[in-house]
């Protein structure tokens, strides 16, 4: 039987390499829901190469042009966040795969979670906001997360067989960005365009500016916490500049694996999707010797703050991730306008850190008007 996949940010990064991957295993996968934020034109072009039962435009104002594009072809068309809600908890979906940027990302997961739906997450702000909720509504439902994370992916792919074994430590691996080994002096005028440029993902430009930032890895950090069940500080990040060790598990007897290959976010998005079976790919192979060297060095927390600021969040708990990470897309959304500088994103985080009321047992309504108010004053700081 294939498997029926819903992919939430189809237009994305993430999203449209997973329909390449599942193009290229017919066999295996066939698409059932695709949605989108406001790109209509390529979801109305994926949709009419994949045929999807349905799809979803949420800026709703595309609404009438995805359903004109779209009329004369057996596709159901929904509009607006809620349809996203919806559409997941279809009985014709197997797996959700979860691509949507940041905290829109979470009540769409939620509802795919009470659904009883399997879950490929590609959304790591769902279990930084809110990762005791959404683990404990998990287990409730029996519902499986697999990692779409490269490094997540990876720890998943070294555990396997070893769920028995206890885990000592994790160690997720960093490329540490295109401004590695800089000082705070140079960023402090770094554009726009030059965090735009991974040396080594192609990835969209939220995540992108993230990875330059170091707050992807202090994202991932909180998100490993709630995917492998581990306490804060079994957590390590080291900086792997050629991104060909994924990540590393330390088992209590001393011995570590990692999981290699070369920076493909297909491998992992292929993995999620077909656990427990490797499918047969065609994707290029690693070949140690375009790699002699493999090198390692700590990450720099007084040049970049935000990993620092997630590792503190994390020690702290509640509904300091939220705060995190709300913060956090606000800054980046003005600094990808060109509104504030590129030091100044670590400012307004910490600052909202320490103004949002803080609350230690959060519930669904807590994250919600935690993460608005962190939006309010991030906002406010924005345009003082």
């Amino acid at each position: 039987m294939k498997k029926r996949v819903a992919i939430l940010g189809s237009t994305g990064s993430i999203g449209t390499q997973a329909l390449e991957v599942i193009q290229a295993q017919s066999d295996a996968f066939e698409v059932e829901v695709l949605t989108a934020h406001s790109n209509a034109d390529l979801l109305i072009t994926q949709a009419i190469a994949v045929q999807p039962n349905a799809v979803v435009i949420t800026q709703e104002d595309l609404y009438d042009k995805v359903r004109d594009a779209l009329a004369s072809h057996p596709i159901k068309v929904y509009a607006g966040l809620n349809a996203v809600s919806s559409v997941v908890q279809m009985d014709t979906v197997d797996i959700v795969l979860t691509a949507m940027v940041g905290y829109a990302g979470l009540l769409p997961t939620i509802k795919a979670i009470e659904a009883g739906k399997t879950i490929a997450l590609a959304n790591k702000e769902t279990l930084v906001v809110a990762g005791q909720l959404i683990t404990d509504l998990a287990k409730a439902k029996a519902v499986n997360i697999y990692p779409v994370d490269s490094e997540h992916s990876a720890i998943f792919q070294c555990l396997t067989g070893e769920f028995h074994n206890p885990i000592e430590k994790i160690i997720l691996t960093a490329s540490g960005g295109p401004f590695r080994g800089k000082d705070r002096t140079f960023l402090e005028t770094v554009t726009r365009a030059q965090a735009l440029k991974h040396p080594n993902w192609e990835m969209g430009a939220k995540i992108t500016i993230d990875s330059a930032s170091l707050m992807n890895k202090g994202l991932e950090v909180i998100e490993a916490k709630w995917l492998f069940g581990l306490q804060n500080n079994q957590i390590e990040v080291i900086v792997h500049p050629q991104s060909i060790v994924h990540s590393l598990v330390q088992f209590e007897d001393g011995s570590l694996k990692a999981q290699m290959g070369l920076p493909d976010m297909k491998l992992p998005i292929q993995y999620a999707l077909g656990y427990p079976n490797r499918l047969k790919s065609n994707y290029p192979r690693f070949n140690f010797m375009d790699y002699p060297q493999l090198t390692f060095e700590k990450p720099d927390l007084e040049t970049f703050q935000n990993l620092g600021l997630a590792f503190a969040a994390m020690e702290r708990g509640g509904n300091a991730p939220c705060v995190l990470n709300a913060a956090n897309e606000v800054a980046v959304a003005a600094f990808l306008r060109e509104e504030i500088g590129f030091l100044e994103m670590s400012d307004l985080i910490s600052d909202c850190l320490n103004k949002v009321a803080y609350i230690a047992n959060p519930s669904l309504d807590d994250y919600i008007q935690t993460d608005q108010e962190a939006r309010r004053l991030a906002q406010e700081r924005v345009h003082a």
